[in-house]
This record gives structure tokens, sequence and C-alpha cells, in this order.
């Protein structure tokens, strides 16, 4: 599980990540990283931590898929936060292939797009 401290819920904290991040898409999914910045809806802190937010679409399959996805996701993420810069804002949307994908197939596109993404391979 992703803990509380790590989790994107603010609709603006999303459209953030995806209209002013960078951008890497891979067949599984599309992954957007805006870079460490300060949290505007906390006053007083620098750096807030690393937080991630995931999209996945009725596209994706039905409700128990799309679920599985979520943890998948979740989990996936949690463990590569570390590698992120602190204060970064990530979100992760699934594209309709996730749902047949195994976990090593989304591990593997994951990394892929992180990788493109801290490399400054990305839009």
């Amino acid at each position: 599980m992703l803990p509380t401290e790590h989790r994107l819920r603010r609709r603006e904290d999303f459209a953030t990540a995806v209209r002013r991040g960078r951008r890497a898409g891979r067949p599984l999914l599309v992954v957007h990283l805006r870079s460490g910045s300060t949290d505007p809806h906390v006053p007083g802190e620098s750096t807030p931590p690393t937080r991630a937010g995931f999209v996945v679409s009725k596209a994706v399959g039905v409700a128990v898929v799309r679920n599985k996805v979520k943890r998948r996701l979740r989990h996936l993420v949690r463990e590569r936060l570390s590698e992120l810069p602190p204060g970064s804002l990530v979100v992760v949307r699934a594209l309709p292939g996730a749902g047949d994908a195994d976990h090593a197939q989304l591990a593997q596109d994951l990394d892929a797009a992180f990788k493109r993404l801290l490399s400054g391979g990305a839009r």
C-alpha cells in the first residue's frame, strides 16, 4: 500500500502533474512527472514528499480488473519512490492493455518510463 503522505488526492495536483510535467509513454501506461516543487497548499513546508496518483479508466476493464491494475501500480510506485526527486508529483495513467498485463510487464514499462523521465528524454 502507498502511504497516505505519498498519495495524490487533489484534482489540482493531478492537473499540475499532467499539464506542467513531463510525459513518457509506454505500451501499457503513460507516466507524467512534475519534478520537485514546493506544495502551494502547505504553508511553511519547503519540500513535500513525492506524491503519486493513478488514473485507470473503464477502457482498461471491469471494476475488478481496474482495481487489480491500481493495486499493482501502487505497489510498483511505492518501491520506486526513493528514486524520484523529493517533492515530485507523479501521475500514472493505465492504458487499455494494462488489464491483460502481468506484474512483471507493468514493472518493466514503469521502469522504462521513469528512466526516460529522469534522464531528461521526454517532453
